[in-house]
């Protein structure tokens, strides 16, 4: 998979919803009846167990939140706590460790800091 184009060479104005390998992303192992911290890494290969169940009955959730520029400059997130009550409830009504509602949401303001050159302006997406 090609890596994501500098910001200077994204169009922001017509931002698509193709998926773009960017420089960071949060990993964290669950292991021995707990979470470990986590870090953030460059790595976007997933390293995954032959065995993992969401290979083999496709027990797996995903939360994808929007991240956003104020007129102003300034990144904001949109409801994180939200998507990580989601995250929290779906993991446990698929009997999956459910991550740490408050770590989601750290974890996903230290990805968007990582990663804040490729937040988009305000106004992109479905408002202009």
């Amino acid at each position: 998979m090609a890596k994501a184009p500098a910001p200077s060479e994204i169009d922001w104005q017509n931002l698509g919803f193709n998926y773009m390998d960017l420089p960071y992303r949060f990993l964290a192992h669950y292991q021995d009846g707990k979470w470990d911290d986590g870090t953030l890494t460059e790595d976007s290969t997933l390293h995954i167990n032959e065995g993992s169940p969401a290979l083999h009955y496709g027990q797996a959730d995903f939360e994808g939140l929007k991240a956003y520029r104020t007129k102003s400059g300034e990144i904001q997130l949109f409801r994180p706590d939200r998507n990580a009550a989601r995250m929290h409830n779906s993991c446990e009504r698929l009997l999956m460790p459910p991550f740490p509602e408050d770590k989601f949401v750290e974890a996903v303001k230290a990805v968007v800091k990582a990663n804040a050159d490729y937040v988009p302006p305000y106004g992109t997406g479905g408002t202009l």
